[in-house]
Order: structure tokens, then sequence, then C-alpha cells
């Protein structure tokens, strides 16, 4: 979605990406949906792996296996044409509350973060609000080096599938 001039649509849902401290990233985004079309969003591996990938960076998601429930498992797989083998992601759903709120850990280093992802609707429209803790800040720093740049365009992608379902 385009940024827009101050006060129209496009600049009301804007991402807004904020380091809170040495080692936490917070992002948020209004959409223009209920807390269960969101929720979805994030918790249907179907629609989930229609907006994760940034479309800019040439990754392409080879399986997405979400078990979302309390304990349940994540395991992501993607390849990108600089990197000879595919690189997997993966973790632990900590809390999974419908609708509400989703905390998952990230496994696949000794420097992933947890992740909470809460869903807060009102009049019809859902703020989303992911914090990320990280275990020190040279970890953090990598992130917003790397994946964290994507997201602005991912939480795009996610009000573009948005559009198509509320």
């Amino acid at each position: 979605m385009p940024e827009g001039k101050e006060g129209s649509p496009a600049a009301m849902n804007r991402t807004a990406v904020e380091r809170k401290s040495d080692r936490e990233l917070v992002v948020t985004r209004t959409f223009n949906a209920p807390a269960h079309i969101v929720f979805e969003a994030w918790s249907k591996p179907e629609l989930f792996k229609r907006w994760w990938v940034p479309k800019s960076v040439g990754m392409s998601l080879l399986s997405c296996d979400m078990d979302v429930r309390t304990g349940g498992a994540y395991r992501f797989v993607f390849s990108h044409p600089a990197f000879d083998q595919p690189m997997a992601f993966f973790g632990t759903y900590r809390e999974v509350t419908p609708n509400k709120r989703l905390v998952w850990t990230n496994e696949e280093s000794d420097q992933g973060a947890v992740t909470t992802v809460t869903f807060e609707e009102n009049a019809g429209k859902t703020l989303v609000t992911l914090h990320e803790l990280y275990p020190t800040t040279a970890a953090l720093d990598e992130a917003l080096a790397g994946s964290a740049e994507g997201l602005p365009e991912q939480f795009a992608q996610l009000e573009e599938l948005l559009a198509g379902r509320s």
C-alpha cells in the first residue's frame, strides 16, 4: 500500500518500526479488518505464506508448517538465489489466545528473539503490535540490519491480503 499524505487512509495505516531499548523492537500497524480475520492471517499456513516473505527480497517460502496452539511448533523453510542451501526458521508457540495474542520463540540460533503479537480491535479495525525481545544488543542490531528491514513491506502485503478477505 503506498504511503499517503497525512490524514489519508494510507498514512493512517503506516507501519511504525521502533527500537524501544537495547534489546527490544516494536512494530505497529492498524489494519482495516476485524481481529479474527487478521489473526487468521497470522495463524493459518495457507494465508501466512501469502504475505510473510517480502516480495522485494527474492526469497521463496518452500514450506510453512504451523501448529498454532500453546506448546505447538512452527518451521519455515526459505530459499534464496544467493544461498546454496535452504534456510530454516523454527520455534515454539508459548502462548496462543485466539484473536488476541501470539507468543513464540525463534530457536534457529541462540540469538533468536521471543516474539509477541497482539491484536486489538476497535470499530472493525485491528491494531497489530509485534514486539521482539532479543537476548543481546548485538542480536537486535543484526536483526535490524537484516530481516527487520522487510517488516513494513510484509505488513503492506498483509494489508493487501486482508483487503480481499474482510
